[in-house]
C-alpha cells in the first residue's frame, strides 16, 4: 500500500527506504519514502511497505539462497517528482551511500525526465538511521521554510560530524554481496574475527580488526565516548539487526552516561539486513 502525504512549505522531502525512519515518524515530518527491493527467488518485495523487517528475518531462516536486492525503478522516482511538482517547487532527495547502491544514480537520473520542479540528490555517503538524521534535519528544515539552498548546506556540514561503526555478526552476507571493500586483501583471517566495520570513501571497509564481538562493541563505545565526552550535543542511534535486548542495553548505557545524548533504538531492515545478516550491532552519531 503506497503512502499519502500532505506537504507544507515549499520543499518537498524524499528518503530512500534504507533510513528506517518509523512511518509515523515519516508523517508528522511530511517524508516520502521511495522503498527499495529485496527478492527471494521469484518474490519482490518493497521493504517497508510489502515486506515487515521481521517477517524478513523469519523467511531468512527458511531459504537456502541469500536474498537479493534491487534498487528503485527509475520510474518510480520520477512518478513521486511528477506529483510533488504539482505543489512544491523543489525536491530534495536523500539516499544510501552511492558507494553500496546505485539508487543515488538513479534518482539523480530520474531528476533529468521532469522539467516543471528542481530536484537536489544528496548522498549521505552511509545508510539506515544515520542517513535518517540527515532525512530528519532536513525534513525539519523544509518544513520551517528554509530554502535549499540552506538545507543542502547544512546536510554537508554534518557530515563533518557523522560518525558510524557497525559489526557483522557473520561477515560471509557482506563478503558473497561484495558490499566488504577490499575483502580480498584479509578474506582468509576476515571471516574468522568481528571486526569493526565503518564508510569510508562511500563503501564499506574494516575500520579495526577485533576478536571478538564484546570487544567489537567496547571499540565502538570508546570511539563514541572521544566525540560524546566533550560534552556537545549528540544524536545517537543504536541500530541492530534482531538483537533488541543488546541495543536496549547499550542505548541505556550510553543515555546514563552522556546526558548531552539523545538516543534512539533503530534496526537493520531488508535490504541492509541482507548483506550484514541477523546479530549485526552498529552505532552512529552525529552534532545536533
Amino acid at each position: 500500500m503506497e503512502e499519502v502525504i500532505k506537504f507544507m512549505g515549499k520543499v518537498a522531502i524524499i528518503s530512500d527506504s534504507t533510513a528506517y525512519i518509523p512511518k509515523d515518524v515519516r508523517e508528522k515530518n511530511n517524508i516520502v519514502m521511495i522503498p527499495l527491493n529485496v527478492v527471494f527467488g521469484e518474490e519482490e518485495y518493497k521493504e517497508e511497505l510489502e515486506i515487515t523487517t521481521e517477517q524478513f528475518y523469519e523467511e531468512m531462516k527458511t531459504k537456502e539462497a541469500l536474498p537479493k536486492t534491487s534498487q528503485p525503478a527509475v520510474g518510480l522516482f520520477e512518478q513521486r517528482y511528477r506529483e510533488l511538482g504539482e505543489d512544491y517547487d523543489e525536491i530534495i532527495v536523500i539516499t544510501l551511500s552511492s558507494g553500496i547502491s546505485g539508487t543515488y544514480q538513479t534518482a539523480v537520473s530520474a531528476s533529468t525526465m521532469v522539467e516543471d520542479v528542481k530536484v537536489h540528490v544528496f548522498d549521505s555517503e552511509i545508510s539506515c538511521f544515520v542517513q535518517g538524521f540527515y532525512v530528519l534535519k532536513a525534513a525539519e528544515m523544509a518544513n520551517a521554510g528554509r530554502s535549499s539552498e540552506e538545507i543542502i548546506r547544512e546536510l554537508e556540514e554534518m557530515k563533518n560530524s557523522c560518525r558510524a561503526y557497525f559489526m557483522a555478526d557473520d561477515l560471509s552476507h557482506l563478503h558473497r554481496g561484495g558490499r566488504l571493500n577490499g575483502a580480498q586483501l584479509i578474506v582468509g583471517s576476515l571471516l574468522q574475527i568481528k571486526p569493526v566495520l565503518h564508510f569510508e570513501n562511500k563503501v564499506i571497509v574494516p575500520f579495526e580488526k577485533v576478536r571478538t564481538a564484546k570487544k567489537a562493541i567496547s571499540r565502538i563505545l570508546g570511539l563514541l565516548d572521544e566525540d560524546a565526552k566533550s560534552g556537545d550535543a549528540y544524536n545517537v542511534t543504536v541500530i541492530h539487526a534482531k538483537r533488541p535486548e543488546k541495543a536496549k542495553e547499550l542505548a541505556e548505557k550510553i543515555e546514563s552516561k552522556y546526558p548531552n545524548c539523545n538516543v534512539t533504538i533503530s534496526y537493520f531492515g531488508p535490504v541492509i539486513g541482507t548483506h550484514l545478516g541477523e546479530g549485526s550491532l552498529g552505532i552512529g552519531w552525529v552534532k545536533q
